[in-house]
């Protein structure tokens, strides 16, 4: 069993917890993730690790409320418990010899983004950091980015706060200006990072993407999470779970992966609307 220390509400649908994992602490870097049961009749849903404090033996987890499995996780409080938190899995991101780095993240995926940025600051790199939201009431970790940026942008679908466009917008008008990245890291939905990738392929900049299809077993095992891959001209299967998250973005068939991802939407809503009517009626 795994303790809740500390829990926060982001925005009205994503939530920060920090767990007590002590094992994962030590040994967990920016990138990987982990896998979790609420419960011990709960499925298991990978987690990207946020954070961590070894010396307090804490992780911390960024999570939306999409399904009924982080629904039931939200109603965990500090002080209880949650069942199984494994890890740290998948391979951390690769920062050697990368002295200028540009990080792209969108909405929740802003969360993954930003211990990567930190790891880069930390390690004396210029960081570059584009976020985007759909509007201002959504906007999530701002001052956390700051403060590992050298240069900060806030987009907003909608222009509520900050500029108003996408990400690629300012991506493009930077690399149209003769700036240039040692790497590009997005991290975000998909379709946002397919346009990212679109946008820094005329100036050959190598991009990084984060992926994140179904997990089952976070080893290899099962399967669910394989991704296709275009290298030397064949089509290559891979597995996000051991061989990522962390693919390079111009080898990714994201149109594959885009529909792979809708295939169990109608029953993830008939499942979060179960659990939304359970608790409502405790």
């Amino acid at each position: 069993m795994y303790k809740v220390v500390r829990k926060k509400a982001l925005n009205a649908t994503v939530t920060q917890m920090e767990i007590e994992a002590p094992l994962v602490a030590r040994k967990a870097l920016p990138g990987q993730f982990i896998i979790l049961r609420v419960d011990e009749d709960g499925e298991r849903i990978p987690l990207t690790v946020a954070g961590c404090n070894p010396e307090e033996g804490t992780v911390k987890i960024i999570f939306q409320i999409v399904g009924a499995t982080t629904l039931k996780l939200n109603h965990k409080n500090e002080g209880e418990y949650i069942a199984d938190f494994v890890g740290p899995l998948g391979k951390a991101t690769e920062t050697e010899g990368i002295r200028k780095v540009c990080i792209v993240g969108g909405g929740v995926g802003c969360a993954i983004a930003l211990p990567i940025a930190e790891e880069f600051h930390k390690l004396g790199a210029n960081v570059t950091s584009i976020v985007g939201f759909r509007s201002k009431d959504i906007v999530i970790l701002e001052d956390d980015f700051k403060q590992c940026s050298d240069n900060f942008i806030m987009m907003t679908d909608d222009g509520s706060y900050g500029r108003h466009g996408n990400v690629t917008v300012p991506l493009k008008e930077m690399l149209e200006a003769g700036e240039r990245f040692d790497m590009i890291i997005t991290i975000g939905p998909l379709i946002m990072m397919k346009f990212v990738v679109l946008a820094a392929k005329p100036f050959e900049v190598p991009v990084t993407v984060s992926m994140n299809p179904i997990m089952i077993d976070g080893t290899g095992m099962c399967g669910g999470c394989r991704l296709t891959l275009h290298q030397d001209g064949k089509r290559v299967t891979k597995f996000a779970c051991v061989d990522g998250p962390d693919f390079n973005g111009y080898e990714v068939d994201f149109d594959e992966a885009m529909s792979r991802g809708r295939m169990y939407f109608d029953f993830e809503r008939h499942a979060y609307e179960e659990t939304c009517n359970l608790f409502s009626k405790q």
